[in-house]
């Protein structure tokens, strides 16, 4: 027969805590106060501020959260950095635990919790449930922690890139947040987005175009191919003559083989069917941009011979 110490461990293992719980939990399930300190005293449990790990080795990164969550107080939610890497955004993951709690509660003298205060958490804002903020304003959140605005608008194009998210519920969230860091940068990033830049080397080529008083391109256009499949050209014109010119900006992800190999054969199939295309490196776009400048005004400006 399990003693209630046991059986706590096992209904809360078999739930989705993480083997990490409050005092008061386990005393709901039956355990006495003696044997939850008997369990932590001969090191078979171990506590972290007020949550109780129901192991005595490492904690996986899940189990952080949920201690994060515990010390925070029950109106605390994941946001920023760790609610993306929960909801799904990988590449983007920190060490820290962020944490969104009300105004007032004090920060948990524990390493590794960041904590985001606010006056008003909307309940349309979070996902209960898991006890997380929604993609959107968590992505605010992150976005306000850089130092600088290139990074944070990099972040907001990764979570509609990878369709975490909507352009829409972005600036819903900006609107919702009128002193967020680099604001207007990330309402301008989110007009770009909505206009069909999916990330941040798009956006790049985008804003240099507009810069130079190139006339603006069609975005993410979609080119059915002789097999049926569907493409997204990056940026597209169409000439007076009916002719079109084609800009690609290519990041890291295009430097992978299949990918790469892939690239080469839709080019083909878009120079075989009469536009010019132009592909960059996303760095010459950033840091050579006048060799872009200069090509573009070139296609662009050339006529049917």
């Amino acid at each position: 027969m399990l003693t209630n110490s046991a059986a706590a461990t096992r209904a809360v293992s078999a739930s989705d805590l993480d083997d990490v719980v409050s005092r008061a939990h386990l005393l709901r399930l039956g355990c006495t106060r003696w044997q939850i300190e008997s369990r932590i005293a001969a090191g078979r449990w171990q506590p972290v501020g007020c949550a109780i790990v129901l192991h005595n080795g490492p904690l996986t990164r899940r189990q952080r959260w949920r201690v994060a969550l515990l010390n925070c107080g029950p109106r605390s939610a994941l946001t920023a950095f760790t609610a993306l890497e929960a909801l799904g955004l990988h590449g983007w993951e920190r060490d820290a635990v962020h944490v969104l709690a009300p105004a007032g509660v004090a920060r948990p003298n524990l390493a590794g919790i960041r904590l985001h205060r606010t006056s008003a958490m909307g309940r349309d804002e979070l996902l209960h449930a898991r006890r997380c903020h929604r993609v959107a304003p968590a992505a605010v959140i992150a976005a306000s922690t850089f130092r600088t605005p290139r990074p944070a608008v990099g972040l907001l194009a990764a979570t509609v890139q990878r369709r975490l998210t909507s352009a829409a519920d972005l600036r819903a969230a900006l609107s919702r947040a009128p002193r967020t860091r680099h604001r207007a940068a990330l309402v301008a990033a989110v007009g770009d987005i909505e206009m069909g830049a999916h990330a941040l080397s798009e956006i790049d080529f985008i804003r240099l175009c507009r810069r130079n008083g190139l006339p603006p391109p069609t975005q993410q256009s979609v080119r059915v191919e002789l097999d049926g499949r569907r493409r997204y050209l990056d940026a597209e014109w169409v000439l007076e003559d009916g002719r079109r010119v084609v800009g690609e900006v290519d990041g890291a992800v295009h430097l992978a083989p299949r990918t790469w190999f892939d690239d080469q054969l839709r080019q083909n199939e878009v120079t075989l069917a009469g536009a010019i295309v132009l592909r960059y490196p996303s760095v010459i776009v950033r840091e050579e941009s006048g060799i872009v400048v200069t090509q573009l005004r070139r296609a662009l400006s050339c006529r049917r011979s």
